[in-house]
């Protein structure tokens, strides 16, 4: 019964390897025929949007939620 699990776990490993390797990224170095990628972002953009934006968004959401408790405590 060991054995088997071990050839189990064995070929479960070769298969996600072979598939990582496989799906690597280095097949995107070959452009696809209309592929027009854009500018990259700068260091600023890029912390902007996925840093400050998602915290703002965040801040936005919390302070409606707490605006809504505490309009609710006060009618009660």
């Amino acid at each position: 019964m060991v054995k088997k699990n071990a050839v189990r776990a064995g070929a479960i490993t070769v298969g996600t390897t072979l598939m990582l390797l496989m799906s690597s990224p280095a097949f995107a170095l070959t452009r696809d025929d209309g592929d027009d990628p854009g500018p990259g972002l700068s260091v600023a953009e890029t912390l902007g949007l996925y840093v400050l934006a998602p915290l703002l968004l965040f801040a936005v959401i919390a302070g409606l939620v707490m605006v809504g408790d505490k309009s609710r405590k006060k009618s009660s």
